[in-house]
């Protein structure tokens, strides 16, 4: 049923982003993992902060974790993983020396690059097609959605 502005009432688009976010997991998922990264492990966790590194550059812990909105401690430890595995560097951060720096390792930056690609490669083609604030909207409702699934996942505990 439509809404008199003729978008779906509230809830027929429930029931279509119901039906729909677990299509787009899926596919997401399957999105084909380079020869180098795989046998790695790697969770959705670690694309985020690999995403943040690639499209950002290299920043210490402490940015990171603000960037993915968790504890220091937490990428800490998904840093050290990935720094064990090859996949990033930690340096000294040249304007103070006691921070460290962590990067994608040269060896891995095509890969990731590579990885990313398939999923940034998807919203650009859709994002290009929305006005801005189309794109604001988009962006504001994925947060929105986020935010309320952690508020349920609080209210539970």
């Amino acid at each position: 049923m439509s809404t008199p502005s003729g978008g779906p009432a509230v809830d027929e688009a429930v029931r279509t982003l119901l039906l729909l976010m677990p299509r787009i997991v899926g596919r997401v998922k399957r999105l084909p993992i380079p020869a180098a990264l795989q046998g790695f492990d790697l969770a959705p966790r670690h694309l985020a902060l690999l995403a943040h590194l690639e499209y950002d550059g290299p920043v210490t812990v402490s940015e990171l974790a603000a960037r993915l909105e968790v504890a220091p401690t937490t990428v800490s430890l998904m840093v050290s993983d990935l720094a064990k595995l090859g996949v990033l560097e930690r340096t000294a951060d040249p304007a103070d020396r006691r921070r460290r720096i962590v990067a994608i390792a040269p060896a891995f930056a095509a890969p990731i690059a590579e990885w990313l690609s398939g999923s940034a490669s998807a919203w650009e083609r859709v994002m290009r097609d929305l006005a801005p604030a189309e794109r604001a909207t988009v962006v504001g409702a994925l947060r929105a959605y986020e935010a309320a699934l952690e508020e349920g996942l609080t209210d539970r505990s």
